[in-house]
Protein backbone atom coordinates (compact mmCIF):
# COMPACT_ATOMS: atom_id res chain seq x y z
CA UNK A 1 0.00 0.00 0.00
CA UNK A 2 1.81 3.52 -0.88
CA UNK A 3 0.53 6.17 0.79
CA UNK A 4 1.35 9.77 -0.35
CA UNK A 5 1.78 12.77 2.13
CA UNK A 6 0.69 16.33 0.07
CA UNK A 7 -0.87 19.92 1.85
CA UNK A 8 -4.35 20.43 2.64
CA UNK A 9 -6.48 21.56 0.00
CA UNK A 10 -9.69 23.42 0.53
CA UNK A 11 -11.47 20.37 -1.94
CA UNK A 12 -10.60 17.77 1.12
CA UNK A 13 -12.33 19.51 3.60
CA UNK A 14 -15.75 17.09 3.38
CA UNK A 15 -13.32 14.51 3.70
CA UNK A 16 -11.69 15.69 6.62
CA UNK A 17 -14.76 15.98 8.34
CA UNK A 18 -16.28 12.42 7.50
CA UNK A 19 -12.73 11.13 8.68
CA UNK A 20 -12.55 12.99 12.06
CA UNK A 21 -16.45 12.61 13.21
CA UNK A 22 -15.79 8.48 12.64
CA UNK A 23 -12.21 8.74 14.50
CA UNK A 24 -13.70 11.09 17.10
CA UNK A 25 -16.34 9.31 17.81
CA UNK A 26 -13.65 6.50 18.61
CA UNK A 27 -11.39 8.35 20.68
CA UNK A 28 -13.91 9.31 23.17
CA UNK A 29 -15.19 6.29 23.15
CA UNK A 30 -11.86 5.33 24.45
CA UNK A 31 -11.36 7.99 26.78
CA UNK A 32 -14.52 10.73 27.98
CA UNK A 33 -17.35 8.92 26.32
CA UNK A 34 -19.18 10.04 22.79
CA UNK A 35 -21.46 12.37 24.74
CA UNK A 36 -18.95 14.87 24.45
CA UNK A 37 -19.08 14.51 20.28
CA UNK A 38 -18.29 17.94 18.48
CA UNK A 39 -18.07 17.49 14.79
CA UNK A 40 -15.17 19.04 12.96
CA UNK A 41 -17.55 21.79 11.16
CA UNK A 42 -17.94 22.57 14.68
CA UNK A 43 -14.43 22.59 16.12
CA UNK A 44 -12.25 23.55 13.55
CA UNK A 45 -12.39 27.03 14.24
CA UNK A 46 -12.40 27.22 17.86
CA UNK A 47 -9.26 24.90 18.03
CA UNK A 48 -7.49 26.82 15.45
CA UNK A 49 -7.02 23.91 12.75
CA UNK A 50 -6.40 26.19 9.95
CA UNK A 51 -3.33 28.10 12.04
CA UNK A 52 -1.40 25.31 11.43
CA UNK A 53 0.42 23.18 8.74
CA UNK A 54 -2.37 21.13 7.64
CA UNK A 55 -1.26 17.69 5.32
CA UNK A 56 -3.38 14.75 4.22
CA UNK A 57 -2.45 11.19 3.74
CA UNK A 58 -3.74 9.46 0.54
CA UNK A 59 -4.25 6.15 -0.36
CA UNK A 60 -4.86 5.41 -3.90
CA UNK A 61 -5.63 8.80 -4.50
CA UNK A 62 -8.34 9.07 -1.68
CA UNK A 63 -7.61 11.31 1.12
CA UNK A 64 -7.57 8.71 4.43
CA UNK A 65 -6.24 11.01 6.92
CA UNK A 66 -4.66 13.88 8.14
CA UNK A 67 -2.12 15.52 10.22
CA UNK A 68 -1.84 19.58 11.81
CA UNK A 69 0.88 20.85 13.51
CA UNK A 70 2.87 23.80 14.94
CA UNK A 71 7.24 23.59 14.93
CA UNK A 72 6.72 22.30 18.38
CA UNK A 73 3.52 20.57 18.90
CA UNK A 74 1.36 18.44 16.98
CA UNK A 75 -2.35 19.47 17.33
CA UNK A 76 -4.40 17.06 15.18
CA UNK A 77 -3.75 13.28 13.84
CA UNK A 78 -6.71 11.27 12.42
CA UNK A 79 -7.11 8.16 10.44
CA UNK A 80 -10.59 6.79 8.62
CA UNK A 81 -11.20 3.65 11.03
CA UNK A 82 -11.04 1.83 7.83
CA UNK A 83 -7.19 2.96 8.02
CA UNK A 84 -6.32 1.92 11.69
CA UNK A 85 -2.90 0.15 12.01
CA UNK A 86 -1.92 0.16 8.44
CA UNK A 87 0.47 2.91 8.69
CA UNK A 88 -1.38 6.20 7.48
CA UNK A 89 -1.27 7.45 10.90
CA UNK A 90 2.66 6.75 11.20
CA UNK A 91 3.03 8.50 7.97
CA UNK A 92 1.61 11.19 9.05
CA UNK A 93 3.65 11.53 12.71
CA UNK A 94 6.82 10.48 10.33
CA UNK A 95 6.31 14.10 8.67
CA UNK A 96 5.04 16.04 11.17
CA UNK A 97 8.35 14.98 12.64
CA UNK A 98 10.86 15.55 10.37
CA UNK A 99 9.44 18.89 9.11
CA UNK A 100 8.85 20.57 12.52
CA UNK A 101 11.35 21.78 15.19
CA UNK A 102 13.69 19.17 17.01
CA UNK A 103 10.96 19.03 20.14
CA UNK A 104 7.90 18.03 19.93
CA UNK A 105 5.10 17.66 21.95
CA UNK A 106 1.56 16.35 21.97
CA UNK A 107 -1.44 15.88 24.27
CA UNK A 108 -3.85 12.88 24.35
CA UNK A 109 -6.71 11.63 26.01
CA UNK A 110 -6.01 8.95 28.78
CA UNK A 111 -7.40 6.25 27.80
CA UNK A 112 -6.79 6.83 23.89
CA UNK A 113 -4.41 3.76 23.83
CA UNK A 114 -3.82 3.05 20.34
CA UNK A 115 -2.52 6.89 19.66
CA UNK A 116 0.10 6.55 22.80
CA UNK A 117 1.13 3.08 21.44
CA UNK A 118 2.07 4.88 18.09
CA UNK A 119 3.22 7.93 19.67
CA UNK A 120 5.88 5.99 22.19
CA UNK A 121 6.87 3.67 19.19
CA UNK A 122 7.88 7.19 17.00
CA UNK A 123 9.92 8.03 20.22
CA UNK A 124 7.59 10.33 22.23
CA UNK A 125 7.91 9.75 26.01
CA UNK A 126 4.94 10.91 28.77
CA UNK A 127 6.32 13.69 30.41
CA UNK A 128 2.92 15.09 32.19
CA UNK A 129 -0.21 13.88 33.09
CA UNK A 130 -3.15 16.67 33.47
CA UNK A 131 -6.46 16.63 34.72
CA UNK A 132 -8.76 19.68 33.70
CA UNK A 133 -11.64 20.04 31.10
CA UNK A 134 -11.72 18.68 27.02
CA UNK A 135 -10.52 21.02 25.68
CA UNK A 136 -13.30 22.40 22.52
CA UNK A 137 -16.14 21.04 24.58
CA UNK A 138 -15.25 22.56 28.30
CA UNK A 139 -18.12 20.97 29.90
CA UNK A 140 -17.01 17.79 30.26
CA UNK A 141 -13.31 16.77 32.52
CA UNK A 142 -10.56 15.20 30.88
CA UNK A 143 -7.51 13.86 31.82
CA UNK A 144 -4.55 13.94 29.46
CA UNK A 145 -0.85 12.91 28.42
CA UNK A 146 1.97 15.30 27.20
CA UNK A 147 4.45 13.70 25.46
CA UNK A 148 7.36 15.26 24.10
CA UNK A 149 9.83 13.79 21.34
CA UNK A 150 13.47 15.19 21.06
CA UNK A 151 15.38 14.65 17.79
CA UNK A 152 19.12 13.96 18.72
Amino acid sequence: MSINIRPYESTDWSRLCEIHDASRLDELGLTVGTDAFLTLEQTADNESLFDNKLFVAEVDNVVQGFVAYKDEELTWLYVDPKFYRKGVGRALVQHAVANSAPTMEIELLEGNTPALELYLSEGFKVIERVEGQLVGNEEFPAVGFVLRRENT
